[in-house]
């Protein structure tokens, strides 16, 4: 048996018709950018979302940029961000100039640790940056009140959790500004890079829409230095087409990672994800950590089973940010989950039987 990675091929099978129709319409329109398609995948996602707002932008990257920048995030101020996450939560502090300052994770969920985030706070401190990793919710009421407590603002990194909660409430819905990923392979994708903004604030969601229009309002007419970052029609309308299926592809998604709970329980060296008191997990990825990673990913392959390392290297030991001159162990617990961490297949549409033939290859090796 041979199990890729992903495989786009279930979903794709059972949403044809409604993702070409779609591409149809907008054809048709003879309208393709920022028209009727993306207003209403806008206000669609906002309310998915349990947000008032949402600004559809190019790419997930940009989402995060523009609402630092949207923020007056600037050189001099501090941004609280994970040790261990992917590099675009770090770029997109490097972009408005400010200063990344890195906290570790809890070890057992890998998501930001808010015992370390209040240690970190200082009075050049203006963002908390928590990225809910993997698919799960960051503890987020604790990181809420010590955003209270401090006056900051929260920009969520949602890319990976669209649907998520903790305490009940929607990932995406507690920050002044939260940035999402529409990448195709997230829970959420689109067939090509897009992502969003969501927000609660109307005349933060305003200057939003204005900076990624080239600072524009009215056409011809800038008010402001802005962004060429739209959300494209096309992609806004196969979104729209896929968000109805979102919630049964994550049920799905869980009910996968149940069975890989099960199969997997009891191996020695194998560490199983780990969900925190009242957080949702909507399994992005299911990763589990071995001292023997390497080995038992060549294990996988050789028995065409497909993996990846979300993430090989933490950000602090780029090439990219080598000039910030971290010391190699400054953030180890982000170390440890690099070198041990291996991300198994999980996409819906994935059975049990695949499943198994997974976790009984894990457990041979």
């Amino acid at each position: 048996m041979k199990i890729p990675f992903l495989s786009f091929s279930p979903q794709n099978t059972s949403i044809r018709t409604q993702v070409l129709d779609a591409v149809a319409r907008v054809f048709d329109s003879q309208w393709y950018v920022l028209g009727e398609s993306v207003k209403t995948f806008e206000a669609e996602y906002a309310t998915y979302s349990d947000a008032r707002h949402c600004i559809g932008v190019a790419n997930g990257l940009d989402a995060l940029h523009l609402a630092l920048k949207a923020l007056g995030v600037k050189e001099g101020d501090e941004v609280i961000v994970p040790s261990n996450t992917y590099i675009a939560t770090w770029l997109a502090v490097s972009y408005v100039g400010a200063t990344i300052v890195p906290v570790e994770p809890n070890i057992h969920t890998y998501n930001l640790d808010p015992a370390g985030v209040a240690a970190a706070i200082t009075p050049r401190t203006r963002v908390i940056m928590p990225v809910h990793l993997y698919g799960q919710a960051c503890e987020m009421d604790r990181i809420m009140e010590l955003a209270q407590q401090h006056e900051l603002h929260v920009v969520e990194d949602n890319a990976q959790a669209q649907g998520a909660t903790f305490n009940g409430k929607k990932t995406g819905s507690f920050g002044s500004a939260n940035g999402t990923s529409f990448y195709p392979g997230k829970n959420l994708g689109a067939l090509g890079d897009a992502g969003a903004i969501t927000t609660n604030d109307p005349a933060l969601a305003l200057h939003l829409a204005t900076l990624r229009n080239y600072g524009s309002q009215r056409k011809y007419y800038n008010e402001v230095i802005g962004y060429n970052s739209r959300l494209d029609e096309l992609q806004a309308a196969i979104l729209s087409a896929k968000l109805p299926y979102l919630d049964e592809w994550t049920r799905q998604r869980q009910q996968i990672a149940a069975w890989y709970d099960q199969y997997l329980a009891g191996i020695p060296d194998v560490v199983l994800p780990v969900t925190a008191a009242g957080a949702s997990h909507v399994y992005h990825l299911y990763v589990v950590r071995s001292p023997r990673r390497d080995a038992l990913q060549a294990h996988l392959t050789a028995q065409g089973i497909g993996t990846l390392i979300h993430y090989p290297i933490p950000p602090h030991l780029q090439q990219a940010y080598a000039a910030l001159d971290f010391k190699p162990d400054a953030f180890p617990l982000a170390q440890e989950i690099a070198a041990t961490c291996l991300s198994l297949p999980l996409w819906p549409g994935m059975t049990e039987e695949e499943v198994q033939y997974v976790s009984a290859a894990i457990r041979a090796f």
